[in-house]
């Protein structure tokens, strides 16, 4: 069995985990957070902003990895062996303060791990198949997620009281550690190289590719302002739903939002589109201009966003959590590979942590500013202020085109000679 087959193979296995730990990160920790704990909106967006920190330290966890001569593998099963513990710590302690440090600190060691992965892909996936096995794999994980995410919704609403949560959900909290657990066991089977070291001592000199190449640099900006547009409405979606009433003299739902309700319209009918588009988008990753598919995934962003702030109905609300799933598919894919067409082979890991940085900042910046103007104007005026921002952002990014062009074929012929 060579490297591409090892991997495929346990990636598919670890997408099981995986699956159950994107329901956490989306829906149920914020949702525990607002039905459970009450918390305030600085504790929400705190909490949605949680994975902030490990994006922004991805240039300090591929530097530092490269110093120890640790494999990207070993070093990925540890980081989510250490997640594996914030949250079992969680199910046997009920603590507001606790539960926010703990996720936190796991989200922080979990995102951290995503340069080294990507380095993998780079490694042992070859370059015209790339978006073809990570879109399989995501196939596992997204009925992961719709099925934790269902059932575990359902489980909530057959509680003592099915409108609010009528018990601490410890037994959430061991589910997501034994996930983080598995993906551990997971990485550790990977085949898995040192990385080559950065030229320098500073711990984020990674950084340095965003001044010396142009073309990444005009892509990172552009990222930033359509992600800040798409990310600041994203952990709105559940305070849109679950925390309806609040908001009665603005919005009216016109049906009850059990938790059962909001894991199928938030969970299970996005994961279920993105089953059967994820294919597709693999495939298109593959074959088309990079700028081109990530402004069509742009729009589908933009439409659903729109039509979610803008209706009251379970049938509105479901065919906008349709059309995300449409674009979370593709986006997905374009997210978590886009810089194997631009990247230099050995840099991978490198470009990516840059990428994660410049995420983490959105990341961090975009709930605090969506739970910020929510007090300042209804949900649908917001949601028309981000789609603009979406277009905008995806127009300047098609106006260097040609150079994304050149750069991709570049990168790919590097990549067949490392091949």
């Amino acid at each position: 069995m060579n490297r591409t087959e090892i991997t495929y193979r346990f990636e598919r296995l670890r997408a099981v985990g995986s699956g159950i730990l994107e329901t956490a990160f989306t829906t149920f920790l914020l949702l525990i957070a607002v039905q459970w704990f009450d918390f305030g909106a600085t504790a929400k967006a705190t909490i949605a902003a949680a994975g902030a920190l490990g994006f922004m330290l991805g240039p300090v966890v591929v530097s530092r990895v490269a110093e120890l001569g640790w494999t990207t593998g070993r070093t990925a099963s540890r980081l989510a062996l250490g997640a594996a513990g914030c949250f079992a710590l969680l199910a046997v302690v009920e603590n507001q303060w606790l539960f926010i440090g703990g996720i936190i600190v796991a989200t922080t060691l979990g995102t951290a791990a995503i340069p080294l992965v990507t380095q993998i892909y780079q490694e042992n996936y070859p370059s015209r198949k790339r978006g073809k096995y990570f879109s399989r794999t995501a196939m596992i994980r997204i009925v992961s997620a719709a099925t934790f995410g269902l059932l575990a919704g359902w489980i909530l609403t057959n509680s003592d009281d099915g409108q609010k949560l009528a018990s601490y959900p410890w037994w959430l909290m061991l589910v997501f550690a034994s996930a983080f657990a598995w993906a551990s066991f997971c990485f550790s089977k990977l085949p898995a190289k040192t990385l080559t070291s950065t030229k320098g001592t500073h711990p984020f000199r990674s950084l340095r590719f965003f001044k010396e190449d142009k073309l990444f640099r005009h892509i990172l900006i552009c990222w930033m302002l359509f992600g800040i547009g798409n990310l600041m409405l994203f952990p709105l979606r559940v305070e849109y739903l679950a925390n309806a009433n609040d908001y009665a003299d603005v919005y009216q739902l016109g049906f009850d939002p059990t938790p059962a309700r909001i894991a199928l319209i938030l969970v299970f009918i996005p994961n279920a589109v993105k089953l059967v588009f994820s294919p597709l988008w693999g495939n298109l990753f593959d074959k088309m201009n990079f700028f081109v598919l990530r402004v069509i995934l742009n729009f589908f962003f933009a439409v659903s966003l729109v039509l979610f702030f803008h209706s009251t109905s379970m049938t509105g609300l479901c065919i906008a959590a349709g059309l995300f799933g449409v674009a979370n598919a593709g986006g997905e894919v374009a997210w978590s590979l886009w810089v194997t067409k631009f990247a230099p082979a050995k840099h991978v890991a490198d470009y990516m942590s840059v990428h994660l940085f410049f995420n983490g900042i959105r990341n961090f910046i975009s709930p605090f500013l969506g739970f910020w103007l929510i007090g300042l104007m209804p949900a649908s005026n917001l949601s028309l202020f981000s789609a603009g921002l979406i277009v905008a952002s995806s127009l300047a990014l098609l106006s260097d085109y040609p150079s994304g062009e050149k750069a991709r074929r570049g990168a790919a012929l590097t990549d067949e000679i490392s091949d």
